[in-house]
């Protein structure tokens, strides 16, 4: 099986950054669904999420379960600021801004579901390619955690995410 491509794509306005990725995943919308928008499935390729109002206008706070260079992790709250389920889970949250998860059916011929990934932050360039590789990096855990292999939190490096970040900084990605 061939593995999907998540490479992102930038626009910049100023300070203001919107991140798109687009991933054909090759499982059932409910399954990503619950990935996507479930305090069961967030872990197993993103963050904790606690508390989480499954709905528009709830509370969610997202803890990330792997660490930045300096050994941080990112501890996010915030608000559901969309929720159409098995389709759209929006959460608009402190240092991430509006992260906006759309799913649809892909074509019949591929099968699967295609997810639009959408990501409007506001910070320095450093801050969109840092961005840009962390999402890179989760969608292929969501891709693990998808085939059942949830993300293995205590082994986690920064390396992959070096590499990416260094991808995105020279426009080496497709």
């Amino acid at each position: 099986m061939e593995i999907p491509s998540p490479y992102g794509s930038s626009e910049t306005r100023g300070e203001s950054h919107t991140l798109r990725y687009e991933v054909s995943l090759p499982y059932p919308q409910s399954k990503v669904w619950a990935a996507i928008a479930t305090p069961e499935g967030l872990p197993t390729w993103l963050a904790a999420a606690d508390p989480f109002e499954q709905r528009e206008g709830g509370a969610i706070t997202l803890r990330w379960l792997n660490t930045d260079p300096e050994g941080k992790a990112t501890i996010a709250a915030g608000r559901v600021t969309a929720w159409q389920p098995q389709r759209l889970a929006e959460y608009t949250v402190e240092v991430h801004g509006r992260v906006r998860f759309e799913l649809e059916p892909a074509p019949v011929s591929v099968g699967g579901t295609l997810l639009h990934f959408t990501n409007e932050l506001t910070g320095a360039d450093d801050q969109r390619l840092d961005c840009l590789a962390g999402w890179h990096h989760h969608f292929e855990y969501l891709l693990q955690a998808l085939a059942g292999h949830p993300a293995d939190w205590p082994s986690w490096n920064v390396e992959r995410w070096q590499q990416l970040r260094g991808e995105y900084e020279r426009g080496e990605n497709p």
